[in-house]
C-alpha cells in the first residue's frame, strides 16, 4: 500500500482555492479511478497522466489507483490538475519521494509524450497559493515568468515530466529541446489562448497594432470633449459622447488610453490575473502595465458584458475592462438589458454572478466611454440636414439609454460637427497626448496624496458621505448644485458625482480644494446647460 499527495489549484472566477491531489495504491485489479468533484477535461487526465508517465520513462503501478481531489465540495475542472495527479502517483508507487511533493503547487498539462503544456490562470493560481503560506511551485516553462510575478514563492519552469521527475529525484535533468528549436512549429502555446480572443477583448488598445499608438492633436477641434476627456482620464468618471456621425467621437475615445497613467503594481497583478484566467494574455507579456481598452460590438449579449457561459461563469467585457476603459460605441444599438446590467458594477466596481454550479465575484472597476448618436439616422442635431426620423423613433431611440443608466455617467458632451476651418488646420492644432497626460498624472498623484490611507485612490471612487463631511469643497461653491438638485436637474446621486467631478477639475488647476467655478464646470460637464463656467476655463 503506497500514498503520496501534491498540490494544486482550482479557479472559481479568478480566485483560487487550493486542492490537495492524493494517490492511494491498494492491492488489487488494476484500475484508476478519480473522485472529487471533476468535471469532463479533469477525468480524461487519467488517460493523459498515464500516457505521460509511460512515455516519460517511469513504470505505471499495476494495482488499484484513487486518487482524490479535496476539498470534495468544491467544483474543479481543467486540465491543470495534470502534473499534480502525475507526480501523487508516482510519489504513492515510490518512484519520487512523497515528502519532496508534499508541500509543493503544481500546475500544468501533461501532453500523451510527456511534454508539460501551459494553462490559463497561473498567476491568480499562484496568488492563491501563495496567500494559503504555500512557498513552492512548478508550472510549465512558458508561463514561469507569469508565475514569478508573485513575491515570496520559488518558481520552477519545466518542460516535460521527465525533467520533474529528475529535479525531484536530484538526478541529471534530460535536455528537453522545445519543438521550435527543431524547426518545426510550435504549437505549446495554444492553451494559453481562447479562440476568437483578439482585438477587442482587453489588451488589444485601440490604433495600436502598427506600433503607432493615436495621438490626441489628431482630433480637430472640439475643445469641449477634449476638456471632457482629460477630466475623465483624471478623475476615473464615466463619459457620454454625443453627437452626429463624424463629428469625432471614436477618435476621442480611443485617444483616452493613452492619456491614462501606468497601472500601479497592485492594479496590474490585477489585470493580469483576469486576462490570465480569459485566456488573452499575450504570449511574451507576463505582466500588464497599461491599461486595457475593450471595446465589444453593439450586438454583445448582457452575459458577454457582465460574465458567464457554461458551468461557472467567465470574465466578461466589464472584467476585461478592469482598471481601464470599456467602449460602447453606438450605445443606443446595445441591448437594452445588457446596457442596464452595467449598472450594478458601475456602482460597486465588482460583478456578481450567480449560476446553478456557483456564484463567482468578478472585478469590474472601470471608466466607461458611451458614444451614441442623436437619432437613428443620426442628423437629428445638424441644421438643414434633412433628418427624417419622426420624433416619437426619436425619443424611442434616445430612450434606449435609460435613466438610470446615465444617472451613473458623471460627463456628457455634445459633440458639435466638426468646423471647416479646424478640419483643413485653420484653427490650430490641438495639445498633443503628451501634454495631455502629463496634467492628468499631476491630478492623479493630487488626488492620490489626500486620499492616502483609505480604500480609494481616484476621486470617481470616493463616497458621497465623505465628500459631504470630510472632503468639503469651500464655504458657498455649492449652492448652484443644490438649487440644481432642488429643481430636479439633479439626483442625489447626481450631486455626489458632481461633487466627485470638482474635485477632478480643482485637481487639474492646482488647487486645494473645489470652489464655486470648479462647480460650475462639473455641473457644465453633466448637464449639459452652459454656464460659461468652461469658457472661462479656457475650454472653448
Amino acid at each position: 500500500m503506497g500514498f503520496a499527495r501534491a498540490c494544486s489549484v482550482a479557479l472559481v472566477g479568478v480566485e483560487g482555492v487550493v486542492v490537495e491531489v492524493q494517490a492511494d495504491l491498494e492491492a488489487g485489479v488494476a484500475a484508476f479511478t478519480l473522485v472529487g468533484l471533476p468535471d469532463k477535461s479533469l477525468v480524461e487526465s487519467r488517460d493523459r497522466v498515464r500516457a505521460a508517465v509511460v512515455n516519460s520513462g517511469a513504470e505505471w503501478p499495476q494495482k488499484k489507483l484513487t486518487v482524490g481531489l479535496s476539498p470534495a465540495s468544491v467544483p474543479k475542472g481543467g486540465s491543470g490538475f495534470d502534473l499534480a495527479v502525475a507526480c501523487a502517483v508516482l510519489g504513492a508507487a515510490e518512484r519520487i519521494d512523497p515528502a519532496s511533493i508534499a508541500d509543493v503547487v503544481m500546475i500544468g498539462e501533461l501532453g500523451l509524450d510527456g511534454r508539460v503544456r501551459p494553462v490559463r490562470g497561473v498567476l491568480p493560481a499562484v496568488l492563491a497559493a501563495a496567500e494559503a503560506g504555500y512557498r513552492q511551485v512548478v508550472v510549465p516553462e512558458q508561463t514561469a515568468g507569469e508565475a514569478a510575478l508573485v513575491p515570496g514563492v520559488s518558481v520552477l519552469g519545466v518542460r516535460s515530466l521527465r525533467q520533474l521527475i529528475a529535479v525531484l529525484c536530484e538526478e541529471p535533468v534530460p535536455d528537453e529541446r522545445a519543438a521550435h528549436h527543431e524547426g518545426r512549429p510550435d504549437t505549446m502555446g495554444a492553451g494559453l489562448m481562447v479562440p476568437g480572443a483578439g482585438i477587442g477583448t482587453g489588451l488589444a488598445r485601440a490604433g495600436q497594432s502598427d506600433g503607432n499608438p493615436p495621438d490626441l492633436a489628431d482630433v480637430a477641434g472640439q475643445a469641449l470633449p477634449r476638456k471632457a476627456l482629460e477630466v475623465a482620464a483624471a478623475g476615473g468618471h464615466h463619459l457620454l459622447l454625443s453627437g452626429p456621425p463624424g463629428a469625432g467621437k471614436t477618435m476621442l475615445a480611443e485617444r483616452l488610453p493613452a492619456i491614462l497613467p501606468t497601472l500601479t503594481r497592485k492594479e496590474s497583478l490585477e489585470v493580469t490575473a483576469v486576462h490570465s484566467v480569459a485566456g488573452i494574455l499575450p504570449p511574451g507579456e507576463p505582466l500588464v502595465a497599461r491599461p486595457p481598452y475593450c471595446a465589444p460590438h453593439h450586438s454583445a449579449t448582457m452575459q458577454s458584458l457582465v460574465g458567464g457561459g457554461n458551468g461557472l461563469p467567465r470574465p466578461g467585457a466589464v472584467s476585461l475592462a478592469h482598471r481601464g476603459i470599456l467602449f460602447l460605441d453606438e450605445a443606443p444599438e446595445f441591448s437594452v438589458r445588457a446596457l442596464d446590467a452595467l449598472r450594478q458594477p458601475l456602482e460597486s466596481g465588482h460583478v456578481v454572478v450567480a449560476r446553478s454550479a456557483g456564484v463567482v465575484r468578478l472585478p469590474a472597476r472601470f471608466l466607461m466611454v458611451l458614444a451614441a448618436n442623436p437619432c437613428p439616422c443620426g442628423r437629428y442635431s445638424l441644421s438643414g440636414a434633412g433628418c427624417e426620423c419622426p420624433p416619437a423613433a426619436v425619443r424611442r431611440y434616445q430612450a434606449r439609454l435609460s435613466g438610470p443608466l446615465l444617472d451613473r455617467v458623471d460627463l456628457r458632451v455634445l459633440v458639435d460637427p466638426v468646423r471647416r476651418q479646424d478640419l483643413m488646420g485653420q484653427g490650430g492644432r490641438g495639445e498633443s497626448t503628451a501634454s495631455v497626460a502629463a496634467r492628468v498624472r499631476e491630478a492623479r498623484a493630487r488626488a492620490a496624496d489626500r486620499l492616502a490611507g483609505t480604500a480609494w485612490s481616484s476621486n470617481s471612487e470616493v463616497p458621497g458621505h465623505e465628500l459631504r463631511t470630510r472632503l468639503v469643497a469651500a464655504p458657498g461653491a455649492l449652492m448652484e448644485a443644490e438649487r440644481d438638485m432642488e429643481r430636479g436637474l439633479l439626483t442625489a446621486r447626481g450631486l455626489d458625482r458632481v461633487l466627485r467631478v470638482a474635485w477632478t477639475v480643482a485637481d487639474l488647476r492646482g488647487a486645494d480644494r473645489p470652489d464655486a467655478s470648479d462647480v460650475a464646470v462639473a455641473l457644465e460637464l453633466r448637464t449639459g446647460i452652459s454656464r460659461g463656467a468652461l469658457t472661462n476655463a479656457g475650454a472653448s
